[in-house]
């Protein structure tokens, strides 16, 4: 048999408090399964039942060599080995990782043995061998049978038997409050700590989370709501919980208590397997800072989702027809930064070629259109903005919308005749004619049938 106790040391540090777990030894556990399904939580410290699995990792130096290098989700950690689990944890106390001797090791660092100290030091038993050296039947009416059997327990003549922590298939944590919190940004000190225990539960599940629910529990003697929550969710599968925090911190800062805030709790709403990558022989260019999902969904947070829109193409030829903007988290926007990822290297006349061979000549289209067309005046049957236009081109002929007008409800078909024109002080426009027919079914007296729609940047 062999065991390794583990413990997490004391928050020294003040700046590494925030990024501690809710329920450190319970995210311990959940680190140490990666290790070995047996694994169990005693007090503040977890023990590991390595006997099977060590020589997975190489064998029980080997494996303690890698505990010690990687020290899990706190960052700092103790660390003792034994034949037993008591062994274990009495070298763990006393900051040994080997040594002493099982019978060197003093009576404090055995709990069954706390509630008896004072009088076993009075009988001048001081160690466990010295304990272990007493009469069992004595020692059994004078102390209770818990203690002989954990002494068996420890000198491995009695098996240790532990109820194994198991991992939830569904994330959830709660953590109280150190103090009544009147601001929601001030939340974020324990959404850190929640966060970090869902670092571990994805870490050893091999997930990544899509969505998550944050609640909190307010004062319910203000005689108001009694808890408020939000939900985040997010296009791009995160395994990394640092996302996760920025986009919460931005959620917050818009969330109003009205009553102090006692206690936190999260639970996990999807996630998703999390996906292998193939490394690569070449050598690969290492962008810095955020992907365009991760930039896209920390705006959406901060400014709102309304406010952040994605270009959306649409099949139709008509111009101000060709495309819409939606909510870049939506589905459908999504989708197209994901597509629009592989046009980065791809030349602007690449591009051109590409559309022109669609059917659509976009070279002589401009770069912005106007919301509206707006009507233009004539000076001498020109077309007049910011001075007379020149036209530059043939007229190009747009006529479509003629199954718009099958139910009555829209005015009929489009007959636009499109020019590329000069403008002495505004440059190259785009403006319209309507054709005769179009002209005389719409416009009213008095007014041009010139109308200016897009301007050339």
């Amino acid at each position: 048999m062999h065991w390794i106790a583990l413990q997490a040391q004391p928050e020294a540090p003040a700046i590494s408090a925030p990024t501690q777990p809710a329920d450190v030894p319970r995210a311990l556990a959940w680190w140490a399964l990666q290790f070995t399904p047996k694994v169990a939580c005693v007090g503040d410290a977890v023990v590991l039942d390595v006997t099977a699995s060590a020589r997975l990792w190489g064998g029980a130096s080997a494996l303690l060599r890698r505990l010690q290098k990687n020290r899990g989700p706190l960052g700092h950690l103790r660390l003792a080995q034994g034949e037993t689990s008591l062994l274990a944890l009495g070298r763990l106390r006393l900051g040994q990782i080997s040594t002493p001797v099982i019978d060197a090791l003093p009576l404090s660092v055995l709990d069954a043995a706390h509630d008896h100290l004072e009088t076993l030091w009075r009988m001048g038993c001081q160690q466990w061998g010295q304990l272990r050296a007493l009469p069992r039947g004595g020692l059994v009416r004078r102390f209770g049978a818990d203690l002989v059997q954990a002494l068996d327990r420890a000198y491995g003549a009695a098996p240790d038997v532990y109820a194994w922590v198991s991992l939830p298939e569904v994330f959830e944590a709660s953590l109280e409050l150190s103090h009544p919190v009147e601001d929601a940004s001030a939340l974020l000190f324990g959404t850190r700590r929640l966060l970090s225990q869902l670092q571990a539960w994805l870490l050893v599940r091999q997930r990544a989370v899509l969505g998550l629910e944050l609640r909190w529990f307010m004062d319910e003697r203000r005689g108001v709501a009694d808890q408020g929550s939000l939900v985040l969710r997010i296009r791009s599968p995160a395994s990394d919980t640092a996302h996760l925090q920025r986009l919460l911190a931005e959620q917050l800062a818009h969330q109003s208590l009205p009553a102090p805030a006692l206690s936190l709790s999260m639970r996990s709403l999807e996630t998703v397997a999390l996906s292998g990558r193939s490394q690569s022989l070449l050598p690969e260019l290492a962008l810095d800072g955020d992907s365009l999902v991760h930039m896209v969904e920390r705006l959406s947070a901060r400014l709102g989702p309304q406010r952040v829109l994605c270009w959306q193409p649409r099949a139709d030829h008509r111009p101000q027809c060709m495309q819409a903007w939606l909510p870049a988290l939506t589905q459908a926007s999504h989708e197209g930064l994901l597509r629009a990822a592989p046009l980065r290297g791809q030349s602007f006349q690449e591009l051109s070629l590409k559309t022109h061979l669609a059917g659509l000549d976009a070279a002589a289209w401009p770069s912005w259109l106007l919301a509206e067309p707006q009507a233009l005046a004539l000076h001498q049957g020109q077309p007049v903005y910011h001075g007379v236009l020149r036209l530059l081109s043939d007229a190009q002929r747009i006529e479509a919308a003629w199954w718009e007008s099958l139910d009555g409800s829209q005015p009929g078909p489009v007959r636009r005749d499109y020019f590329v024109a000069h403008s002495e002080h505004a440059g190259l426009v785009w403006v319209f004619q309507e054709s005769p027919g179009q002209a005389a079914a719409t416009q009213e007296p008095g007014l041009s049938k010139w109308y200016l729609h897009g301007l050339f940047a």
